[in-house]
């Protein structure tokens, strides 16, 4: 039978610390929250391994080292109102609940979403709630948003994101760059969000960030 809670250790120990992630709200929320809850049961021996994990055909779990990254670069403070794309079954929106004020959790499976506020719930997290809905469409009803962070590569933040974000406010999201990719942080300033480099990632890139394709005649 797993240890969990000694898999939850050894994942912070091993993964997240020696990432340079080490400040306290981070760190407490990963050991407090159970991973294994959130993956597929066939998949709870492996919830702590340093890797993406499917939770359906087009959804993951984000890495530990990545996603702790992540936050870390992206700094959500305990004030802050933060949008969650692609939260898949809600493990991101747990972590995130415990860093920031609020969490609206943005999912377009529906299925997923389901499972994502019912884990939520009997988990006692009550400053989040799940949205079924387009990804790129956000949550324009709880908007603005003092933090967007992007649980997978993307190849374009997409305008209606951007409006949904406040003066100031803070995005995080993988970059697609071929089969490899890049973490940004962006600020937002009047009507532009400048973009700076953290650190090399990749991640399942979502359908919904795709460039559109351009015709040519060769």
């Amino acid at each position: 039978m797993t240890d969990f809670k000694a898999a939850r250790e050894a994942m912070v120990d091993c993964q997240v610390r020696p990432s340079d992630v080490t400040k306290y709200p981070i760190i407490d929320a990963l050991l407090r929250t159970p991973r294994e809850n959130y993956v597929p049961a066939d998949k709870q021996a492996v919830a702590y391994m340093g890797k993406h994990i499917a939770v359906s055909a087009s959804r993951f779990i984000l890495d530990p080292r990545t996603f702790a990254k992540m936050l870390d670069a992206v700094s959500i403070h305990p004030d802050d109102l933060v949008l969650d794309v692609a939260c898949g079954t809600g493990y991101s929106t747990a972590i995130i609940a415990h860093l920031a004020q609020a969490v609206v959790a943005l999912e377009d499976d529906a299925t997923l979403a389901n499972a994502a506020s019912e884990t939520l719930s009997d988990a006692g997290v009550d400053n989040a709630i799940v949205v079924n809905a387009m990804l790129s469409a956000g949550a324009p009803k709880h908007a603005p948003y003092d933090v967007i962070v992007i649980e997978g590569a993307i190849e374009v933040f997409s305008d209606t994101l951007a409006k949904q974000l406040k003066e100031g406010g803070r995005a995080v999201a993988i970059f697609a760059q071929g089969p490899a990719g890049q973490c940004y942080v962006g600020t937002k300033s009047g009507e532009r969000i400048n973009w700076r480099s953290e650190f090399d990632a990749s991640a399942p890139l979502l359908d919904d960030f795709t460039k559109p394709e351009t015709f040519s005649f060769g």
